[in-house]
Parts: C-alpha cells; structure tokens; sequence
C-alpha cells in the first residue's frame, strides 16, 4: 500500500509544527502508520521551513518502509501558508500536474528581497497564480489568512479544515476535530477556523466539478474539432488551442469554432500558444450579447453571493449600470444602418435594470438569445477584418522573425471590453501598427529593433490607456529608426 504524502511549506510563527502535529495525531487516532520529519528554518524565508509526512492509508500495514524526505515529483499533497511558498515548492519540482493537489493560502507576505527592492520589487502575483494553476492537479485557493482573522483562529487551523475539505485522506473530520482538543490551544477558535477551511474547501472542489462538466458540456458537438487541433498543433499549445474551441463554440456556435482552427492553421508552431490565446479572446469580443450572457449566468450570481456572503436563505438584489449611446446601438444593427446612426450626433441615456427580478433578467436573457444575430451586425463585421489584418500582420512578420511575430500577436492585449475602454485600446493599437509594425513590414525598420519597439509601446499603453506615455514610446521608436511617424507628417 503506498503511503499518501504531505508536504508542508510554512513561514515562522504560521504553526507549521502544530499543523503537522495535528495530523499526526488524527492519523494515529485511526489506527494509521503515520511518520513526520520536521525541518525547521529560519524566519522571512531565508532558510526553508517544510514539514514532510506520510501516512499508510488503510489499518493493518505495520512496518511499511516510509521515506523522511519529499522526493522530486512524488507529493500527493502540497500545503502552503502562503503564495509564495506555493511557488517555491513548484520550482522545487514537488509539485506536479499528473500528482499534486495545493492546498495554499493567496495572501502575500513580502520577503526580505521584495522588501528592500529600491522600487517596487514584489513578485507578480498573476505569474505566480498561472504557475500554480498549471502545475498542479488540482487546487484550493483562497485567503487563508483573512479567513483566520475572521474566525478568530490561527492560519494552520484553517489549513488543517482545508486539507480535510479536499478529502485526500481516508481521516473523518471528528479527528481532526479531536486531535485540536487534545492540542489544548485555542480550542474554540481553532475548531471555527478548522470549520472555515472545511467548508470553503469543499466548496472549491464543488466549483472545480461544476467547471469540469461545463467544459464536459462545452465540449460536446466539438470533439472532431479538438480531435484535428491535436493532430495539427504542437502538445504545448493544446490546452490554449482546445480551450479557444470550447469558448467559441459557447459564444457563438461550431462553425466559428472550426474557423479559429482555420486562422491558426498557417501559424509557426514555435507561436501557435501565443496566437492562439489571443485569437480567442479577439473572437469572443465584448458586445450586448456577450455582456447579457454574463450578467444572467449561474456562475455569476453564485459569485455574487459568495461575495456578498449571504446565507442560502438571504436574498441578493443586483442593480446593472448601463449606458447605451448610439455606438453600442450601431453594433447591434446591420453595417449599412449602423454607418448611418454613427454618422448622428452622439448620445448617451443611463439606465437602470435589476437582473434579479424577473422581468429584468427576462430582459438580458432577450439579449443573450441573440447569438443568431451576430453574424449580421456592423460590429462583427469590423472586427472580423481587423482579426484578418492582425492575422496577416503574423504571417508576414513571420518571415522576418518570430520574435517580431510574437510581440505582434501580443500587441491584440489592448484590444478588450466594449464601449469607451474599447476605443481607446483600439487607437492606441492602431497607433503601433501605423507607427511600427507597418514600417517594419515594409523593411524601413530592422525586425529586432521592431520587436523591441512593439514590446515597449505596448507596455507604455498599457500603464497609460489615455496615450500620453505611448505618444513618447512612438516618438522615441521614430528618433532612433530614423523615420517620420504619421503624427509627425500630420504636424
């Protein structure tokens, strides 16, 4: 019988040793072999404080052989008390997507590199979060930290209900339960805490299957689609490109889906990840009917409530703000009328909806049902050509480097929502693509310099939406190729 393993990463003063004591005890209260090796460190991580246990999942296996020490690739479950110590444990390697459930806390406490950093040396949380995503089998996310000080237990106790929660060891919750009595600290709060875990925890694992038979669903109808993305794309790119199917066929239907496989079918397999993640998303464009969808899905009001905390009992009022002008209308109408509507003075009128009532989420399921429409309207018109033109902007720049390729494909992160937020992304990528992918295309730019030049007036767009700081990224990208941007012709 192979043993569970549990491997423990811990700050000083989380209770990483009371952590483990815990399910030392609740294992043996089972009849359990269970064997623990502590190795204690020192604080704000500048030495590892990791705990590692095994225990024989069933009575009756007396002198099972266990290991003192974690062995690369070999954890069943990894706890952390916080997000960084979730990610030393992934580089480390212990932790593995066909193995590992993580269990972590998503709080920050700096480490002494963040901390005397002379700017702003914090470690990007959303890369951390992707890496634990991704390397992972499965997780339980939350703010573990929080949820103690709300308890009014201790960080381990939460940890410890979170661990029962996820159902990995064959230990009922009255042990667990019991071995924090008989540890005699903080009984009260801790039970509460260990409760908190519990329960939070077992509603991740609700959600993750909710996810999964949706993605199941989504699925359906698709499968000789993902059946070609996998004998066409390279194995790394498969989770994106399979993901961008079921969310097409979702937004719109299987045709669509089967077009964004045609799109990427002349991509360079080196950037086919990169493209494909875009390209979804640029396909799946904010309009009405999208935002209709959203507002009115299970999901959302579920998330709403977990927000708002509210009992199952308690009923949840939600308000939508919409502010309609006649650009959102146009999207909504055929090319020809929608040019006309445009050409009309702007306007704008508020308005109010409450989506739990009946007759306004009535009125958003109206527009949700709408997806047939799509097709016919000015706004699917406009940005089907301009993904065509991105696209061949990748192709061509393909030729001349993948690298310039690439930071094109990523130029599209300026494209999203809807509404003012849209047009403004939309300039400022209008502004590269006149000012640096178009002179480079056309050879008055050298493809590494274009790259680099592609990647910093992104970044500059990005910190400044209103384009003060992109304008000095583009000026500057002039000066040193030597070329008079369009703005500077203008003048």
């Amino acid at each position: 019988m192979k043993p569970i393993t549990i491997l423990v990463g811990a700050l000083g003063g989380d209770g990483g040793g009371v952590l483990c004591d815990w399910i030392v005890a609740a294992a043996h209260s089972q009849g359990l072999d269970v064997q623990a090796t502590q190795i204690p460190g020192v604080a704000q991580r500048t030495g590892a404080t990791t705990y590692y246990l095994e225990v024989v999942p069933s009575r009756g296996s007396h002198g099972t052989v266990l290991a003192l020490n974690p062995a690369i690739g070999e954890v069943d479950v990894a706890l952390a008390t916080e997000l960084l110590e979730a990610g030393r444990m992934i580089f480390n390697g212990f932790v593995t997507p066909d193995r590992t459930t993580l269990i972590a806390s998503t709080h920050r406490v700096l480490a002494i590199s963040e901390r005397s950093a002379m700017g702003d040396g914090s470690f990007d949380v959303g890369r951390l979060l992707r890496a634990v995503k991704e390397r992972s089998q499965a997780q339980i996310l939350f703010d573990m930290d929080q949820a103690a000080e709300e308890s009014g237990g201790v960080i381990n106790a939460v940890l410890l209900g979170a661990l029962a929660g996820s159902g990995r060891l064959p230990i009922p919750d009255a042990a667990f339960e019991t071995a924090i009595r008989e540890g005699g600290k903080a009984v009260d709060t801790n039970l509460a805490a260990f409760a908190f875990g519990r329960g939070h925890a077992r509603g991740e694992l609700e959600q993750a299957v909710r996810e999964h038979r949706k993605r199941q669903t989504a699925a359906q109808g698709v499968e000789d689609l993902i059946a070609r993305a996998r004998r066409s794309f390279p194995a790394a790119s498969l989770d994106v490109v399979e993901e961008g199917i079921r969310r097409l066929a979702a937004y719109q239907d299987r045709r669509y889906a089967a077009l964004f496989l045609d799109r990427l079918a002349g991509i360079d397999a080196a950037i086919v990840r990169e493209v494909a993640r875009h390209l979804a998303v640029r396909m799946s464009y904010e309009d009405v009917i999208r935002v209709a969808q959203a507002k009115t899905s299970r999901e959302r009001l579920e998330r709403v409530r977990a927000e708002v905390r509210a009992k199952p009992h308690e009923p949840v009022g939600i308000t939508e703000h919409f502010k309609p002008g006649n650009e959102e209308i146009a999207a909504m109408l055929p090319p020809k009328l929608a040019r006309w509507l445009l050409a009309q003075p702007k306007f704008h009128f508020p308005m109010h909806l409450r989506s739990t009532t009946i007759w306004g989420f009535a009125r958003l399921r109206l527009l949700a049902g709408l997806r047939w429409w799509r097709p016919y309207t000015w706004r699917y018109v406009e940005e089907q050509a301009q993904i065509e033109a991105w696209l061949g902007q990748i192709a061509a720049a393909q030729a001349l480097s993948l690298d310039l390729a690439r930071e094109i494909a990523e130029a599209a992160r300026l494209i999203k929502g809807y509404g003012d937020t849209h047009k403004r992304g939309l300039g400022n990528y209008r502004r590269i693509t006149d000012e640096i992918i178009a002179p480079a295309l056309a050879g008055r730019m050298p493809a590494r310099q274009a790259a680099d030049a592609v990647a910093n007036a992104r970044v500059a767009a990005l910190a400044d939406p209103e384009g003060d700081a992109l304008g000095r990224t583009l000026t500057a990208v002039a000066a040193a190729a030597g070329i008079t941007t369009m703005r500077h012709a203008a003048e």
